[in-house]
């Protein structure tokens, strides 16, 4: 074993005991983990190396070596090897999630919980980005006399529901009528393309009946509104301190963060498509500047969509969660593409 590979074997040996056990690392416990037939001399000496490198750190002047930020990145990209979950495993994630599987919110708020219990940190999805998708359907559900939801059916599988009211009795007909009128203008067209101008141009071709329209075609106007917007779901915020290793004021900063939805949005729409993890002061946040986010995408119709995220402390088990995270998205892309080929 050269120099470059024994101080590879050292780094990845003191991110490891790191993470299973949280404690510093000497040493004495180096050689007996490694197995190395090197002196305490040759591994003190590799050690004070790594340091100098800003690969590893030593917390106090008699204590052993923990990781820093570079080094949880340099065993991320060159030594982790992420081994795909089990047969069983994806059984058990499939079915969590297949529980109540009637609609992309639904499957994807069961994938942020499956991905909370089984890691024991936060975990987040977000809702398909509607800038591609386009109206399937429209319909209109009865709920009163003179009110009624215009619901709204996407093609990426989102659906949206408003309530509207009117002066006049809505009777089973005027419905019809309203779900054939509006399916026959807007199906097919882009969510972002409904705006209140390009509804008031449709409306005008409604002739006489546009009078009796402006309370549904707005009600269709906000659900698709909302159809178009990413939407952020979670599990496991009360496993805070998980998360930023007990700091109580890490805690509360990521706290006030998290109940932030636009711009928890934005940071999760700006991962990457790809199964990636941000370490430390890589998140765009600075309230993550002290912990890590493992991602993944889930696809619809072969696209990356929306995001699965982990936040949790630099010294999570990378291999495993990331393990986790993929079958994960694996699951609830074929799930959402069972439920929108429906």
């Amino acid at each position: 074993m050269g120099p470059a590979e024994r101080k590879q074997k050292i780094l990845s040996t003191i991110v490891e005991s790191f993470i299973r056990d949280g404690e510093p690392v000497g040493s004495k416990s180096l050689l007996g983990e490694t197995g190395m037939k090197v002196s305490s001399a040759t591994v003190r000496n590799d050690m004070a190396e790594l340091t100098e490198r800003g690969y590893i750190a030593q917390p106090h002047t008699s204590a052993g070596r923990v990781p820093t930020e570079l080094g949880y990145r340099y065993y991320v990209d060159n030594v982790m090897r992420v081994k795909p979950v089990g047969e069983q495993g994806r059984e058990y994630i499939r079915e969590a999630l297949s529980r109540s599987a009637d609609s992309p919110e639904a499957i994807l708020q069961g994938a942020a919980n499956v991905l909370s219990r089984l890691t024991d940190y936060i975990a987040l999805a977000t809702t398909p980005n509607g800038e591609n998708g386009r109206v399937r359907k429209i319909s209109f559900v009865p709920t009163g006399a003179h009110s009624a939801m215009a619901v709204v059916i996407a093609s990426n599988g989102i659906i949206k529901t408003r309530l509207f009211r009117c002066e006049f009795v809505l009777t089973p007909e005027i419905l019809r009528v309203f779900d054939q009128a509006l399916n026959k203008v807007f199906a097919g067209v882009p969510l972002d393309s409904i705006t209140k101008p390009f509804v008031q141009t449709a409306a005008a071709g409604f002739g006489e009946l546009s009078l009796f329209m402006t309370s549904p075609l707005m009600a269709m106007m906000d659900a698709c509104e909302q159809a178009s917007q990413v939407s952020v779901l979670h599990s496991g915020y009360g496993k805070l301190m998980n998360v930023t290793d007990a700091d109580p004021l890490g805690a509360r900063r990521l706290w006030e963060f998290l109940q932030n939805e636009h711009d928890l949005a934005v940071m999760l729409e700006r991962l990457p498509q790809d199964s990636s993890v941000s370490i430390g002061t890589e998140n765009s946040r600075t309230e993550l500047c002290r912990s890590a986010v493992a991602s993944a995408r889930y696809t619809i119709e072969g696209s990356p969509s929306g995001a699965l995220a982990v936040l949790a402390p630099m010294r999570m088990d990378y291999a495993r969660v990331l393990s986790i995270l993929r079958c994960t998205a694996e699951c609830a892309s074929e799930l959402i593409g069972e439920l929108i080929e429906k």
